[in-house]
């Protein structure tokens, strides 16, 4: 098997390629190409996931290339992760929000927005050359915004595409430490987008252990509370009133005073990670490096490398095993289109992905996720068709973006922060 990473440059990609080496044996797994434009990153990375597979896998090739069709050429895996603009494009998206006193964030609100944006027309042109250099390939999409950009590929391109996020592995990590199990029995029912799920059921070898869960998260916010200085957390009381483990990003929505004014007094994430990347780059190019540093663990995207290398080896296998991803709904979620992308459980197969049906999203939830939908829609009408008034619009009914009358001020500025990156609507 040949797995290719588009975005191979990033300081992810020694994590990824971690995961795959682990799975070598179940995904008979034969080589491995990075792909990215910015060669200078390949120069470090490439040779460094060389050493790691001579380290631990020597039969498994790494080779890294510029060229997408000729990386993507013959894959049965396509892994994207790109960022489009770079590092630099994530620091304006986060400071976009921050100057209009809104949510600055790379995957939420009118940053996740500007990312979607840019990113659609590039992931759009990636699944093309797939289709074309690699028949029977599935897209395997970790771009951010993920739910969002998967959005895009299962609508317009033409390539089998899975959206994939770390928050629910993690999740599941988390609940099993927790009930003191392994995390390959624990069962979660999470339902919703990406980055704005909840886990309403959490099931044990055929034991409903939900309530176990909650009352160990009560006790977790509880005590997180007490730091003055920390990030905005829930409360045990709104734990209580979601009646499910909320994913950490719902605190954007219902907690967005508390995350503004705890962003005007502590710096935006991406100058933090761009201080990590230079570090780990050069942790990267130490010739004698052949295992992933203990210090990748703080670029993010913890269990990245599980989410991803786990579904494939599940799929080669046809284990008929369980992941939550992101996938059009296809009737799982009663009362919510058939055609949109949810991120939900998944049973998985040989020929990709089939959504578990479960139960309708309680009304309050059900709410947020239209109208979050509703957004996404838009955005990629915007993002495909350069339709202006379509992203105007989506500004003006996101939970997250700007009052009326500033929705025009917004998108002049998000057009003129990513001028040149915005593909048809640069026009």
């Amino acid at each position: 098997m040949k797995v290719a990473v588009v975005g191979g440059g990033s300081t992810y990609t020694p994590e990824l390629v971690d995961g795959l080496l682990r799975r070598r044996d179940a995904l008979d797994l034969e080589e491995i190409v990075l792909v990215d434009p910015d060669a200078e990153r390949l120069a470090v990375i490439g040779p460094f996931a060389r050493r790691m597979a001579g380290h631990s896998a020597p039969g498994v090739r790494v080779s890294w290339t510029d060229a997408l069709d000729e990386g993507v050429r013959g894959a049965r895996f396509v892994v994207s992760q790109i960022r489009v603009g770079g590092m630099a494009a994530r620091l304006r998206d986060e400071e976009l929000g921050r100057e209009f006193g809104l949510i600055g964030q790379e995957t939420v609100g009118v940053g996740g927005f500007a990312n979607a944006l840019r990113t659609i027309p590039v992931a759009l042109r990636i699944a093309e050359v797939v289709e074309a250099e690699a028949p029977g390939a599935t897209l395997l999409n970790f771009t951010n915004p993920a739910g969002l950009v998967t959005e895009a590929l299962c609508r317009h391109g033409r390539v089998p595409t899975i959206g994939l996020c770390n928050v629910p592995w993690s999740t599941k990590a988390l609940i099993a430490g927790h009930l003191g199990v392994d995390a390959t029995e624990v069962d979660i029912d999470t339902v919703g987008l990406n980055h704005l799920t909840w886990t309403r059921k959490v099931v044990v070898q055929g034991r409903d252990r939900t309530p176990e869960v909650l009352a160990g998260l009560r006790e977790l916010v509880a005590a997180a509370a007490a730091d003055p200085d920390g990030e905005p957390e829930w409360t045990p009381a709104s734990v209580d009133l979601f009646g499910a483990v909320p994913n950490y990003y719902l605190l954007y929505y219902y907690e967005t005073e508390a995350w503004v004014r705890h962003q005007a007094a502590h710096p935006p994430r991406a100058t933090e990670v761009m201080a990590i990347e230079e570090e780990l780059l050069a942790k990267y190019a130490d010739p004698d490096l052949d295992t992933k540093p203990p210090e990748l663990d703080q670029r993010g995207g913890a269990y990245y490398s599980e989410a991803a290398a786990a579904l494939m080896a599940d799929i080669a296998a046809d284990a008929g095993t369980v992941h939550v991803v992101n996938t059009p709904n296809r009737g799982a979620v009663p009362g919510l289109p058939d055609d949109v992308v949810l991120e939900v459980a998944a049973v998985v197969s040989a020929g990709g992905v089939a959504p578990r049906p479960t139960a309708p999203l309680r009304a309050d939830q059900d709410a947020l996720v239209r109208t979050m939908k509703d957004v996404e829609l838009l955005a990629v009408e915007a993002a495909v068709r350069g339709d202006e008034e379509a992203a105007r619009l989506a500004l003006l009914v996101h939970p997250l973006g700007p009052p009326a009358h500033l929705v025009d001020a917004v998108w002049a500025r998000l057009r003129e922060v990513h001028a040149g990156w915005l593909g048809a609507l640069d026009g």
